[in-house]
């Protein structure tokens, strides 16, 4: 365990975090030293771990996520596949990494947001389907490699 990322904090919106990479990071978690915490808007099962912390906030829209950008703080990793909750990390400077590996960052926010703005539209309009395929064994390593990098990163910082 490096003692550099002893204490480093990764969030995870919980609600919407697929079983397997949650299991992946709490694995993280205990081999590196790291805290997670879990936000949901309803209760959930948490990993045995004292890693490992579930807050589950009042139910409303955007509970969880106006919490995680509340509490979530620059130096920190929140796990997230909402566009928009994203947005608002980065612009307080956290870092913050979808299930599926893909690093939300400042330069890629821009595009991230329109793309998202229109598969909204298209759903609505019934022209498109919604949500996004099984998460794969090679979701779950594209993740894993860009969790180690970006908790690398952060650790130097």
């Amino acid at each position: 365990m490096s003692g550099a990322q002893a204490g480093l904090r990764v969030w995870i919106d919980a609600d919407a975090c697929p079983r397997p990479a949650r299991d992946q990071l709490v694995r993280f978690a205990l081999k590196r030293g790291l805290q997670v915490v879990l936000v949901a808007g309803q209760p959930q099962s948490k990993p045995a771990f004292a890693c490992v912390r579930l807050i589950v906030v009042p139910s409303g829209p955007d509970a969880a996520d106006d919490y995680l950008v509340e509490h979530a703080v620059p130096g920190e990793l929140v796990i997230c596949s909402d566009v928009p909750l994203a947005d608002r990390l980065i612009k307080k400077g956290v870092a913050a990494l979808d299930p599926r590996g893909r690093e939300f960052d400042a330069n890629n926010m821009g595009e991230r947001l329109a793309v998202r703005n229109l598969f909204t539209d298209l759903r609505e309009q019934g022209q498109a389907g919604g949500g996004q395929g099984a998460y794969s064994e090679r979701d779950k390593q594209a993740f894993a490699n860009a969790l180690d990098r970006i908790l690398t990163r952060l650790a130097r910082a």
